[in-house]
């Protein structure tokens, strides 16, 4: 008989629950209402965020962190394994404690932090560019207009190079092992390019390891966690929608099928 060993990702619920409660459909969030089991394993991953030692976020909580305040959107996924087991899998928005990667969580789609990666060395060369357009202005900026003008022009274009290619590296999965690209999905919802971040929300990352690893997803909900200064809109340990504007096309792809 052979052994099955769950994904390393695959988080067993720690509290019981009525099976009765295990959707036969795939759930998702409405009128920011999750599926009871989402409020079960979210419950349990707030007490770990509260309760690890791993890493260091300023969430705004509390008056002992330190750096700048940035509340985070984390996302949990229930999933059926292979043995017809029921678990969860979880997942944070963007970057965490200025890494893409920790325990417990899922991976990005794709790891822009990777050191020496072409992000970095791209930053770099921006970085220099914009050193030399300062020091050009600061010595004469009428004298080296010409220069100045012709360096902005070579900035703008390797930022965007820079983006698409950033872009092209964003490959999602549906239910099917159907593959499409980050540029194709936005395209064929009728946008000139993806948003800055797309592919980076929780709810994209938590399906796409789903189907890596041959697990079945039942329901997916967000909640926002710490303070938000930019925005009243989200409130700490509040449930919401995967976002309109950087999730719409993915997800319409990715939950194709469910």
């Amino acid at each position: 008989m052979n052994s099955y060993n769950p994904p390393a990702l695959f988080i067993y619920f720690k509290k019981e629950f009525d099976v009765s409660l295990v959707p036969n459909k795939f759930s998702l969030i409405e009128n920011t209402k999750p599926h009871p089991l989402c409020v079960i394993a979210a419950e349990e991953l707030q007490n770990h965020i509260l309760t690890q030692k791993e890493w260091q976020h300023n969430f705004g909580l509390d008056n002992e962190s330190a750096g700048m305040i940035i509340g985070k959107m984390f996302g949990v996924l229930v999933v059926q394994n292979q043995q017809n087991e029921i678990g969860y899998l979880a997942a944070f928005s963007g970057k965490l404690a200025g890494a893409n990667q920790h325990d417990k969580f899922v991976p990005p789609v794709f790891d822009l932090l990777t050191e020496n990666g072409f992000l970095n060395i791209g930053m770099k060369e921006l970085t220099l560019m914009n050193k030399e357009i300062k020091r050009l202005l600061d010595v004469d900026k009428r004298a080296n207009a010409t220069q100045i003008e012709a360096l902005k022009v070579k900035r703008k274009s390797h930022s965007i190079a820079l983006q698409n290619k950033i872009f092209n590296q964003y490959h999602f999965l549906n239910q099917a092992g159907e593959t499409k690209s980050l540029i194709e999905l936005f395209r064929d919802a009728g946008y000139k390019n993806p948003p800055a971040g797309a592919g980076e929300c929780a709810g994209p990352k938590l399906l796409q390891y789903a189907f890596l690893h041959q697990l079945k997803p039942l329901a997916l909900s967000e909640f926002w966690w710490g303070l938000s200064p930019k925005s009243a809109t989200w409130k700490h340990k509040e449930f919401y929608a995967c976002c309109k504007e950087k999730c719409e096309p993915i997800l319409a792809h990715m939950l194709n099928g469910l």
